[in-house]
């Protein structure tokens, strides 16, 4: 019979691959049901070849005319003569302490190959400069939406200033057709509210889409959702990924609409019901979001981290932008949980120490009887090797015997495997949180950990993480005889080193800290384990002496 422990911890680095793959490959399937998805029909404004062609002006976006600029302590926002938000940047040395680099920039950078010192940003710029921007507004008269294009908006002030409370600025477009008007009430948590005012002059057909802008850039991480998430009033998720969008679908009752990337969204939302527009356009795979309105309209907008509190403040509704793939259902409390635990040691290093322990004693019990199934089924290692080679050539008998050994010693083959590998979801779990996370962007722990959310500057955490998953294998009883199945057991600890060395040290701090408590508790069953036999074998010669 094969090694139930050498199976376990196979199939736990296999399922860990193998989600980890999913998750960069494969679209999320929302588990809720969808909202209402109906190709485009004529209660919305189409987007035809006439609007597509006219959707972007002809001078470079990077070299367009800015007509206002917003300022604050935490951000700085662009708005061009079309009056749209062609860029925002996040001033707070959160978002630009460290500029990012690859692994093999890092080692170079390391080993003396690269001297150059990594300079901090002066400002984040989170929009592409390509992209489709916030508050484009595209009309369904194609003559007028030609016209929109070519003719600039004026801005109220050219220079908005926060650092007295929110301010408005109001942008001005004349059109032959209709006046629009643009009233931005900016606010230093990132948002601002929108009140769009259309005059039209005579019966102008005035329906038009606006959009909340594409996904960001700021972060091109590939493990991480990317793409546009929808939220019904109901708190219904609907989610279009990068390059799923073929052609234009609209869907009702929306709550918010949202473009995101790993960290950053740009996004609206109402109180009102909203009725949205998801397009797609030939020479890229990001989805085109818009919003369906007819004349005036008010609604509120957002663009920046996807901070869980900052959103909560803002609206409760849009914590729901915060997801983490197929488990969200479940991260989303795991979250929750450590974010109650930094409030009261102000550190998400200790927060995820903490997080790790109360996840360890949660899952004690199913440890706790894995691990005495496990026993069970090396104690009947023997026997079971006496019936294998007594049976060999008849495989039905071999298996009626076993089954018959098993149920004489209460033993189960299954019941050492299952409890643990339930377990694998709370891991899962708990990986996406930590890696979809911004609250730990640019967050220190201690010594040379000064931002959980990048790789460890010298590959210590992923060292000391292989160390322990050694050291709990070690102290972890295995009856393995197999000499191939012994190697690929030892290997799973460089397996996991190699696998996790560029992941966040966050990441590697859980599973480092797991594996200590890990063998914590494998001791303490161990110690149990052989009280257990020494109280057996006491009772066994009591009875042979009577």
């Amino acid at each position: 019979m094969k090694e139930n422990n050498f199976r376990l911890i196979l199939a736990i680095a296999l399922s860990f691959l193998f989600l980890t793959i999913y998750s960069y490959f494969q679209t999320p399937v929302p588990k809720t049901q969808t909202p209402q998805t109906t190709q485009n029909t004529s209660s919305v404004p189409q987007i035809s070849s006439d609007t597509k062609a006219t959707s972007a002006p002809k001078t470079p976006l990077e070299s367009a005319p800015i007509i206002a600029r917003v300022h604050a302590p935490s951000m700085e926002i662009e708005i061009d003569h079309l009056g749209r938000i062609v860029q925002m940047y996040l001033k707070d040395k959160k978002f630009t302490t460290h500029k990012d680099e690859g692994f093999l920039d890092h080692v170079k950078r390391l080993i003396g190959l690269n001297k150059e010192p990594l300079k901090p940003l002066t400002k984040l710029p989170l929009l592409g400069v390509d992209a489709l921007k916030p508050l484009e507004l595209r009309f369904a008269d194609s003559n007028l939406n030609q016209e929109a294009f070519n003719k600039p908006y004026k801005a109220s002030v050219s220079d908005l200033s926060l650092t007295q409370g929110a301010q408005t600025l109001t942008l001005t477009q004349e059109l032959s057709g209709a006046i629009i008007k643009k009233i931005l009430t900016f606010h230093t948590n990132l948002s601002y509210d929108l009140k769009l005012e259309i005059t039209a002059k005579g019966a102008l057909n005035t329906a038009y889409i606006l959009s909340n802008g594409s996904r960001p850039v700021a972060d091109a991480d590939g493990y991480a959702f990317h793409g546009v998430l929808l939220g019904t009033q109901e708190n219904k998720i609907e989610k279009i990924e990068d390059g799923d969008i073929k052609e234009a679908k609209s869907f009702k009752n929306i709550a918010f609409i949202a473009s995101v990337d790993r960290y950053y969204t740009s996004l609206f939302f109402s109180e009102k019901p909203l009725e949205a527009i998801v397009d797609s356009q030939a020479g890229t795979k990001n989805p085109l979001p818009f919003i369906s309105l007819n004349g005036s309209a008010t609604l509120h907008g957002y663009i920046g981290p996807k901070d869980h509190r900052s959103l909560e403040q803002i609206s409760p509704v849009l914590t729901d932008v915060v997801e983490y793939g197929i488990i969200t259902f479940f991260a989303k409390p795991v979250f929750l949980l450590l974010d109650y635990l930094h409030r009261y040691t102000h550190n998400w290093g200790w927060a995820i120490i903490l997080l790790t322990l109360i996840v360890r004693i949660i899952l004690y019990p199913l440890s706790y009887k894995g691990m005495m199934g496990m026993q069970k089924i090396k104690d009947l290692a023997p026997k079971m090797k006496e019936l294998q080679e007594k049976y060999k050539s008849d495989p039905q008998k071999l298996q009626m015997h076993m089954m018959q050994l098993y149920k004489k010693h209460g033993a189960n083959p299954l019941g050492g495997c299952l409890p643990l590998l339930l377990q694998i979801p709370v891991f899962f779990a708990i990986y996406r949180v930590l890696y979809n996370a911004v609250e730990l962007k640019s967050a220190p722990w201690m010594l040379w950990i000064d931002d959980l959310s990048l790789m460890d500057p010298y590959f210590i955490l992923p060292i000391l993480m292989g160390i322990s998953m050694y050291a709990q294998q070690a102290i972890t009883p295995s009856t393995i005889t197999d000499p191939t199945q012994a190697k690929i057991f030892k290997m799973l600890p460089l397996f996991f080193t190699l696998f996790l060395i560029t992941f966040p040290a966050g990441l590697v701090l859980y599973w480092t800290v797991n594996n200590v408590f890990s063998i914590l508790q494998q001791w303490i069953i161990n110690q149990v384990l052989e009280q257990k036999k020494l109280k057996e074998i006491q009772e066994h010669k009591s009875a042979h002496k009577s």
